[in-house]
């Protein structure tokens, strides 16, 4: 068993989901597998895993962020602005179906909408997901560059000048926080070398 059927078999069948959930399994490495994608792709989502596997006892509700990882880019349209929504729903709907309990699919949903970093999460789960989505901003510098020209392949169809200067606000964005990681753990094992990284970058 793979990394990526281990982590899905826990997450399924510790929410509560009904039958073994292989069709969605595929569904999901197949949406991460999409042409579009140079970053959001399936190295992500096992960086995403395995950051989780290390950290894991700092969730209250470690299966709902499980599968929140799993389907938190599970949409992704380079040009569309409702990704983590239509992420977030389709996740909801998948869980409701297979009888997960309201709550519980409602919490997953909850996770999927705070990876559009428009606010500081909050609560633990929330600042344990959103953590370990943004551990590529403290990542060595090798990988941290390379995860800069992925994000510049998926958005090719921009002009230079405009990707140039949206990528500084939004990176600029994440050094104005007080804390870019909300975690200890994420804060004292990244938060130096991310800020080195976004400074290099976003000068």
């Amino acid at each position: 068993m793979d990394a990526f059927e281990s982590s899905w078999q826990r997450a399924w069948t510790g929410i509560g989901a009904v039958g073994e959930g292989g069709a969605l399994f595929a569904q999901l490495k197949a949406a991460y597998a999409e042409p579009q994608r140079h970053y959001h792709t399936q190295q992500h989502l096992v960086e995403c895993l395995s950051a989780f596997d290390d950290a894991r006892a700092l969730a209250e509700y470690p299966h709902e962020v499980e599968l929140a990882l799993w389907f938190h880019d599970a949409i992704y349209d380079v040009k569309g602005h409702d990704n983590e929504q239509r992420s977030a729903d389709w996740a909801r709907t998948a869980l409701l179906a297979t009888g997960v309990d309201v709550a519980a699919a409602d919490r997953v949903h909850a996770l999927v909408m705070a990876t559009r970093h428009t606010a500081v999460p909050s609560g633990r789960d929330e600042q344990l997901l959103v953590d370990i989505d943004l551990s590529i901003l403290g990542a060595e510098r090798t990988r941290f560059d390379e995860y800069e020209q992925q994000i510049r392949k998926e958005y090719a169809y921009v002009p230079g000048f405009l990707f140039r200067r949206k990528r500084r606000e939004i990176l600029r964005g994440f050094l104005q926080r007080p804390r870019i990681y909300s975690t200890a753990r994420f804060h004292d094992a990244l938060e130096t070398r991310a800020r080195d990284n976004l400074q290099r970058v976003a000068a």
